[in-house]
């Protein structure tokens, strides 16, 4: 079937892809956090870790571009996507400077109270827009991974840049008229095109990978999934081969592996999202909590780490997971859920 036979209402499993790709994340940080290797990046040349964030833009590119191209609404854009990233992200930042910094600081407290470097992180990371500062004054530093606060917040930047693009791109669509939808899809599959090219480039012929293409490129990717919902089929034996084709390249070496998974992600990701139904779908009733991890779990696992010297990967893991799932929660039906249902609102007000 067509991709676009199963994007009709919320009826699928990307809450779930989400809070396993933020819980995957919050794995990889357990070994880097106490400077052990990163599980797949020396077979693979990719950690957990990125393969999870590749999940997140590819997903994100591909919903948000979609509520877009639907709704035809700058404003009702924007506001969502404020009300989705910044009150929690804003609740997180208050909680993490004012008590969790307190409580692990070094300094009297009056000192990181006042600390300017204190302010200037909490500044820094409530925007988003240049960069975000890891350091508070004093705090964490006799961690194994010495004082970084919330190491996550560095693909938060990346996610807000990349809806100002889309953002961007739609407005200047609508100087096309009658012709602006047709515009904006061209610009998507442009940018989705040319971050590819780039992205191989950067790979094969520079020698690095340049974290702000690879990311404009598993967005924009995302979002051209949508633009051409209607030529991509969902196959059961495409999904199958590709998975071969991505283990096969696996065993053979990195490069291999590099190029199977550039071409194979999303398709892979979409499959999963939309065809297996059943009772996994239940868990849509729960809430989607994979934000609010994402945001958590990094202070959460320092704490732990500073709590517990010498703890194992495996029980870092494990308590951090337990006491991040506790704060998702919270986060999700006091703040993020509410903080949506302010959407039509504040779009009205805006009109």
């Amino acid at each position: 079937m067509k991709l676009s036979n199963f994007t009709q209402g919320k009826n699928n499993n990307f809450n779930l892809i989400r809070i396993i790709a933020a819980l995957a994340v919050l794995v990889d940080h357990s070994f880097a956090l106490l400077n052990h290797a990163e599980p797949f990046k020396p077979s693979l040349g990719i950690s957990l870790g990125f393969m999870a964030v590749d999940l997140f833009f590819i997903a994100s590119g591909f919903l948000v571009a979609g509520s877009l191209l639907t709704r035809q609404s700058l404003s009702e854009y924007v506001w969502a996507r404020v009300l989705r990233i910044y009150p929690a992200l804003l609740l997180m930042l208050l909680l993490t400077v004012f008590v969790l910094g307190a409580i692990f600081t070094s300094l009297p407290l009056a000192s990181y109270y006042l600390h300017p470097q204190l302010y200037f992180y909490l500044m820094k990371c409530v925007t988003l827009i240049a960069g975000v500062a890891y350091y508070l004054p004093g705090v964490f530093d006799r961690n194994p991974y010495k004082g970084a606060v919330n190491g996550s917040l560095w693909t938060m930047v990346y996610e807000v840049k990349m809806y100002i693009f889309l953002g961007l791109f739609f407005w200047l669509s609508r100087f096309a008229k009658k012709q602006h939808v047709m515009l904006l899809r061209a610009l998507i599959l442009a940018s989705a095109a040319v971050g590819g090219v780039l992205v191989f480039i950067h790979y094969f012929y520079i020698l690095d990978e340049n974290q702000s293409i690879r990311l404009f490129f598993m967005f924009f990717s995302g979002a051209a999934y949508w633009v051409l919902k209607d030529r991509v089929r969902l196959s059961g034996p495409i999904f199958a081969l590709l998975g071969v084709a991505l283990l096969v390249s696996g065993l053979l070496n990195q490069q291999a592996f590099f190029a199977v998974y550039q071409f194979s992600v999303g398709y892979i990701l979409f499959y999963l999202a939309y065809v297996p139904a059943g009772g996994i779908r239940k868990y849509n009733a729960v809430g989607d909590y994979s934000y609010g991890v994402y945001i958590y779990a990094f202070p959460v696992q320092q704490s732990v780490a500073a709590l517990c010297p010498g703890i194992s990967v495996l029980a870092l893991m494990g308590l951090s997971a337990l006491i991040t799932l506790a704060l998702a929660v919270v986060s999700w039906h006091l703040i993020e859920q509410r903080a949506l249902a302010l959407k039509k609102r504040l779009v009205a007000a805006a009109t």
